[in-house]
């Protein structure tokens, strides 16, 4: 807890610590184009989103805006090549909370500080997941789930994207919350984990919501509840975690931020989360989002650090009880 606090405060302070650099130096930028670094390979959710904002940042900005991907270890590399950057604002980095919040707790030596290495812009967005499940397991709700795990204990299996993937930290918090076994089965990324899902080779699996659903909705899988506070609007039918019986406050969203090198000035900083705010706040960004089944949040860039603090904290508790270790 002490941990995440700390990286709380640091982040608020990298966003919002006067500088020495003139104000001026905001009314000037950007004179060149402007970098956001993916800390994943093209084609997934935070590459799309990163892409859609960079388009429209571009146009409110008057500079091109590149997307560069820098996928590998958890984020990590993504998270070195920005903090390594120069703090001028012309090299950012769509982080989500695996990288602020998690990684710090999975590994023992992390390639970078994030409660040193960034200062915060804004939080872009989150996703929730849902809890998804082999069509040929006999359930059809979180309280059938729980009850036919407690009926056959470390005879049911859960795929993840990977030891210490916020899907296996997902299942992780869960059973604990249920007082349930199960076995897990680590894959390399969530879809080889989702095509056995379907095979019936493994039975559980907690995903993203825009992965899961799609294979819902084909009938290849089985969706029990999702894994907001309440009810998903773009599936009303899906109950949340949280209303099953010994599940209260149980909520998972995996959220995205942007972040700049710390040491970035703060009206540049001021600056990009001013513009990012108005793309986020666009109706079409809106509705092309929603598509995705993706949240947008928004808003100051103190924010962050609030959200990297509870994240660190729940996660970290997760994490040291089950004994998870990334190296």
């Amino acid at each position: 807890m002490i941990s995440s606090v700390r990286r709380a405060i640091a982040l608020t302070l990298a966003a919002c610590a006067p500088l020495a650099t003139p104000l001026v130096f905001g009314s000037e930028f950007p004179s060149k184009p402007v970098r956001i670094v993916v800390p994943y390979q093209p084609g997934g959710s935070t590459d799309a989103m990163a892409r859609m904002i960079g388009q429209k940042l571009s146009e409110r900005l008057g500079q091109p805006v590149v997307i560069e991907n820098k996928p590998g270890a958890s984020e990590q590399v993504g998270a070195v090549t920005v903090a390594k950057s120069p703090a001028d604002g012309y090299t950012v980095m769509m982080a989500t909370t695996i990288g602020l919040a998690i990684n710090p707790s999975l590994f023992s030596k992390l390639q970078y500080d994030p409660a040193k290495d960034f200062a915060a812009i804004l939080p872009v967005a989150k996703i929730a997941s849902v809890v998804a499940v082999s069509p040929q397991l006999p359930v059809k709700n979180m309280e059938e789930l729980t009850t036919y795990l407690k009926a056959h204990p470390g005879k049911i299996s859960y795929g993840s994207a990977g030891s210490g993937a916020p899907s296996h930290l997902a299942m992780e918090l869960y059973k604990r919350a249920a007082g349930v076994h199960a076995v897990h089965v680590p894959y390399k990324g969530g879809a080889p984990a989702l095509q056995d899902l379907m095979a019936g080779n493994i039975d559980v699996m907690i995903a993203l919501v825009s992965e899961a659903m799609p294979l819902v909705k084909a009938g290849k899988l089985k969706a029990l509840a999702v894994t907001s506070p309440s009810r998903n609007q773009r599936y009303p039918e899906l109950a949340p975690v949280a209303d099953s019986q010994g599940m209260k406050n149980f909520e998972i969203y995996l959220w995205y931020a942007m972040v700049a090198p710390a040491g970035t000035p703060k009206d540049v900083v001021e600056k990009l989360n001013q513009s990012i705010n108005a793309v986020l706040n666009e109706k079409d960004m809106k509705d092309r989002l929603a598509e995705m089944d993706i949240e947008l949040v928004g808003g100051p860039a103190s924010r962050v650090a609030t959200i990297v603090s509870s994240e660190g904290a729940k996660w970290k508790k997760v994490i040291d009880e089950a004994g998870i270790r990334a190296d």
